[in-house]
């Protein structure tokens, strides 16, 4: 038997029989017979396993807080137990990534995030209490944090198994069942992802599902209770599209051009070497790594040479160093050469700090100093380790400049005044900030982290993310008074007149 219809049919069938018991052993066996059988397409394989989800869930059977966590205690021990193949993973669908940044970025920022939930679990899920009524009639009230049913996740290439898992992972911690969608550029990665899951959850509680963009088009148009989204602008246009058909609320992470702004007291030797690690981390696949770097005028050259020079002690042979991360695929690098060569062809300054190799899909750290408004570089997401750098006169033309285009995923602001940095960074907007810094608020779990505008919205990590991914719901309990009854039935009684105008004041 496949999935599709068939599926479909045996799902509702076996819901009829197990109504008050949807995940009974008897359900989950056939639900698993049916998910791994032979299927005719990955789009077969997706309807199957989001109606075995649906079918799955009910209000009657969702885990209790302690099994939520012990089950994210047991998933962060699966992944320290493939730890290294999780790197050979991810390596394999870069064609090189560096170990120490799966382990840093991946690894280690992923169960520091469910730890993170597990330690708050109980505060964020339990119900909250009102105290305060606001008007004068007596109840109690609290809040529930209810999950929301079937959640979606889209993750992307770039951290494929960090930006997969926490989400996944925290809408599991909100009582939800999950199926994820990896990109197609990471398969051995999504491979993993799926075993990874499995020794833990059944596919009826977290099911994980590959193909291409027709699967990932498929994915978004269905009825989820939640669907989150990390990816480009464009895609991230249509999923939220897709997704409005059904009222389905959305997440979506996106990404923009990230600006990093240089105050005038900023220093080239101590500030540079932190722009040059968010840039060039992981090839500058980073959706929240600088994207141009503004500088006081006339201090172009000092620090594109400091930038330079510092993603030199990092990475002394980028063409060979396996401690420097490829570009994802032959088209990603094709058009990052195009733009460096455009930028020379235009007689602008090229610095790079290493030789270039096609063959392995490296581009060595790449500085570009002031390309013109309308060129590629300043025009589209570089996601790649090129920076532009361009001169500002004074900080109002730096805010002008920040403000004059889309509302930037990140925005880092460097000098030796934070205070100063911290006042431009309240002049402007972003997903988030970091003064004196690149990239690290990602590790950050109590702030939330999430786009505005252009580059998403929606937030998730800690707190915020428990409550992306759950329904607050406000229950009031009303005493059985008689005369609290006969105050509510009676709109026009004289009780009722008394409460109205105590509300609207004299």
């Amino acid at each position: 038997m496949c999935g599709g219809k068939d599926a479909t049919v045996l799902f509702s069938g076996l819901r009829r029989q197990a109504s008050t018991a949807p995940n009974d052993e008897t359900f989950r066996r056939a639900y698993i017979e049916a998910m791994n059988a032979p299927c005719k397409s990955d789009l077969d394989r997706l309807q199957a396993a989001f109606e075995g989800q649906r079918s799955a869930f009910s209000f009657d059977a969702v885990p209790g807080i302690s099994t939520r966590r012990m089950k994210l205690r047991d998933l962060v021990r699966a992944i320290r137990a493939r730890r290294s193949g999780i790197v050979d993973a991810i390596s394999a669908d870069f064609g090189n990534r560096s170990a120490d940044e799966t382990l840093s970025a991946e690894i280690a920022v992923t169960i520091g995030s469910i730890e993170h939930t597990c330690r708050h679990l109980d505060r964020w899920a339990n119900p909250t209490r009102m105290f305060n009524l606001g008007i004068p009639i007596p109840g109690r009230t609290y809040v529930r944090h209810e999950p929301k049913g079937v959640v979606g996740v889209i993750s992307p290439w770039n951290y494929p198994f960090q930006l997969a898992v926490i989400p996944a992972a925290t809408a599991l911690a909100g009582g939800n069942k999950v199926l994820v969608k990896p990109s197609e550029f990471t398969p051995r990665t999504a491979e993993l992802l799926a075993q990874l899951f499995a020794d833990v959850y059944g596919e009826d509680e977290v099911a994980v599902v590959t193909g291409g963009p027709d699967v990932g088009k498929a994915f978004s148009e269905l009825a989820f209770d939640h669907l989150f989204f990390t990816g480009s602008t464009e895609v991230g246009r249509k999923v939220a599209m897709a997704a409005a058909e059904n009222l389905t609320p959305v997440t979506l992470e996106l990404g923009g051009k990230s600006p990093c702004v240089m105050m005038p007291d900023a220093d080239p030797e101590k500030h540079a070497p932190l722009v040059a690690f968010g840039k060039f981390y992981s090839g500058g696949q980073t959706c929240v790594a600088p994207d141009y770097l503004l500088v006081p005028k006339g201090r172009a050259e000092a620090f594109s040479a400091a930038i330079i020079d510092a993603a030199r002690r990092t990475w002394p042979a980028p063409a060979t160093d396996d401690g420097y991360t490829s570009i994802i695929t032959d088209r990603h690098h094709d058009r990052l050469a195009a733009m460096i060569d455009e930028a020379r062809d235009a007689g602008l300054t090229v610095l790079s700090a290493g030789d270039a190799a096609p063959d392995a899909r490296r581009i060595p750290p790449t500085v570009v100093i002031g390309p013109a408004p309308d060129s590629r570089l300043m025009t589209e997401e570089i996601f790649g380790p090129i920076l532009p750098i361009i001169e500002y006169d004074d900080l109002d033309d730096a805010v002008r400049f920040v403000t004059a285009r889309d509302h930037p995923l990140a925005l880092y602001a460097f000098g030796r005044d934070a205070r100063a940095a911290e006042k431009l960074v309240a002049r402007t907007t972003s997903g988030g900030a970091v003064v004196n810094g690149t990239i690290v608020h990602l590790a950050v779990e109590h702030l939330p982290f999430g786009g505005v505008g252009k580059s998403g919205y929606g937030a998730y990590h800690g707190k915020r993310g428990f409550a992306e991914f759950t329904h607050a719901r406000s229950v009031l309990v009303l005493p059985q008074w008689p005369i609290l009854r006969d105050t509510i039935v009676r709109p026009d009684g004289r009780r009722m007149r008394w409460l109205t105008d105590w509300m609207i004041g004299k």
